[in-house]
This record gives C-alpha cells, structure tokens and sequence, in this order.
C-alpha cells in the first residue's frame, strides 16, 4: 500500500505542485483524482472543500501546498529543495508565494476571463469530475461549471476593473522569467526549490489553455521546457549562489514581484489585520482592489518572518533593495 495518498485534479495547480514534488523526493504514492467515485472517500478525509488533500504515512492530513512541501522538505531530506544559500533559500519561499497568491490570478484570468478558454476549461473540468462519463445535456452541464467558476472569480481579484492590472503582469513575468531561465536549469541553479514546483504549477495550467499556451509556445521556450521537466523534475546539478543568480533574477524580483505582488500582499496584510472587507491600492499607477484574502495574508507574513530572519544573509539585504524591496526587512 503507499505511504501517501493524494486527493488531486488535474486542473488544479496545487495539487499538481504537490504531485510533482513528491515525485521529486521519491516518494511512494497514490494520486487520487477527485471525482465523483471518490468523493466520499474525499469528503472523508477532508476538513475543508478544497485540493489538494495529502493523507501522510501517520495518517495526518494536511491541505496546503506550501506546508505539505515544507514537511515533505523536513521528512525527506534527498534530493535537496531547500538551496544551502540562506539569502537564496529565502527568496525561494519569497517566489513561492508569489507564484500561489499572484500568479494563480493571472492564471485564473487567462482560463476563466475569456472564450474560447473558459468553453474548453469547462469541458475538461466537466469530464475530470465525471470520470468521463459525459451527461446527455453536456453543453447545459459545462455551462453551469463555466458560470459557477467566473461568479466565482471576484474571490481572487478578477473584476473588471483590475484588468489594467493583471493583463500586461502575464507577458512580463514570461519574460523575466524566459530570459531567467536561459542561464540556468531551475530558478535557483541545478536543482528544483518550492518556488520551481509553485511556478511551474500554474505555468502547466496556462499549457492546458489556448491562448495563453500559444503565447508562450512563441514566446517563451525556455518557460515551456522548465515546465514540462517539471512535472516529474530531477536534480541535475547544485544550487547556486545570490551572486551568480542576481543578474537575471533580480530583474524578475525587481520588475514583476516587487510591482505587483508585493504591494499587494502588503495591503492584504494590512487589511486583514484590520478586519477590512476589502483592499484597495494602486498597483503600476492603476487602482487594484479586491476581497481581503485572509490566508494570503497568513502565508504573506510567514514569508516576510522568514526574511526577516535571515537578513543577514550574504547579500540579501542589497539584493532586495536593489529590487526595491528592502523594506520588507527594513
């Protein structure tokens, strides 16, 4: 019997993060698809209605990506995803968040915020929750799914009037990233960190959808082919240090993460320990404004606390003020 079994779906980035990771560290597992056969031993198990749900060797359970990765991290040692660079290990967590709370906006945006995308989302979520068992009222069926999802979509920030906001985010983090990518395997050298398995989670997900995967199949080999090595990744090599790594990863913190996520992630912090509602502020001298998301804003602080701490760290208080950043530890 496995050690672990994972409650998943494909179309889930999450899930994926994980599935990935645990192959990774070799670990012996059973993915699980939700669906409607399994519903009732997912229901069992879960405390709440959300993927993806890793039931561990002791029988715990646990429901969030980034924690399931970090007791992975600490249970299985080999191969490494935790670079030996404090300042690096640092930002890993930084671009892993960004990836999960940011990034999975631009996603959602891309498959739900427009057609043909959100038809065809329909359809493949339609046959992951039936087990292919298409109903007779198949177009009646994937349109109550599409319309569920985009009423849902203002939870995550997509209204209309921040897309000034999250359109121009998609080619620009493609491109930093690209041209990242270019000089080196995975994000931190040789080998993945947990910021490779979050990105390339949502990067896998814009691959299922048309519009967006065309743009980076033109655009973004280097993107393209990190993410397929992603879905099962090994190490290929060490990680490397700050040094070696600023000159094309500062760009991607400076120019994307440092504009977009983290002055949001700064706002929703401070919204939530305010018990605001809503956020609101400018991103890119456009007004953005959303749902305060109160578990972004608990993992935000859990990123900042980890800064913090190693900011001592060989050169991480310079790179992050060279990236504009360096209140985050000031």
């Amino acid at each position: 019997m496995p050690s672990y079994r994972l409650f998943g779906a494909e179309t889930s980035p999450y899930s994926v993060k994980v599935r990935a990771f645990l192959q990774y560290k070799g670990a012996d597992f059973e993915w699980v698809g939700r669906s409607a056969k399994t519903e009732e031993a997912f229901q069992a198990a879960a405390s709440v209605p959300t993927l993806p749900l890793l039931v561990s060797p002791d029988q715990s359970r646990n429901q969030d990506s980034t924690s399931i990765l970090a007791g992975l991290e600490a249970d299985i040692a080999e191969p490494a995803a935790t670079p030996g660079d404090p300042a690096c290990a640092s930002l890993a967590l930084l671009l892993e968040d960004y990836a999960d709370e940011w990034l999975n906006k631009l996603m959602v945006f891309q498959r739900w915020g427009q057609k043909p995308d959100r038809e065809l989302a329909g359809d493949r979520t339609m046959a992951e929750l039936l087990d292919g068992e298409l109903p007779r009222a198949k177009k009646k069926t994937r349109d109550q799914i599409v319309k569920r999802m985009r009423d849902a979509l203002p939870l995550v920030g997509i209204e209309k009037k921040n897309e000034k906001v999250l359109k121009p985010g998609f080619q620009r983090v493609f491109t930093l990233l690209d041209a990242h990518l270019a000089t080196t395997p995975f994000l931190f050298g040789g080998r993945p960190s947990v910021a490779d398995f979050a990105l390339a989670a949502q990067v896998s997900q814009m691959m299922m959808d048309p519009t967006p995967a065309a743009w980076l199949r033109e655009t973004s080999a280097n993107v393209v082919a990190w993410c397929a090595a992603m879905d099962a990744p090994t190490a290929e090599g060490d990680f490397r240090s700050l040094d070696v790594l600023s000159p094309t990863l500062l760009p991607l913190v400076r120019d994307e993460i440092a504009q977009t996520y983290l002055p949001w992630a700064m706002a929703n912090l401070a919204a939530a320990e305010a018990d605001e509602e809503r956020v609101a502020l400018k991103i890119d001298q456009k007004a953005y404004e959303q749902v305060t998301q109160h578990h972004a804003a608990r993992s935000f602080r859990s990123v900042r606390d980890s800064l913090v701490t190693e900011k001592d760290a060989p050169g991480l208080a310079e790179f992050l003020e060279q990236a504009g950043a360096g209140h985050l530890i000031g």
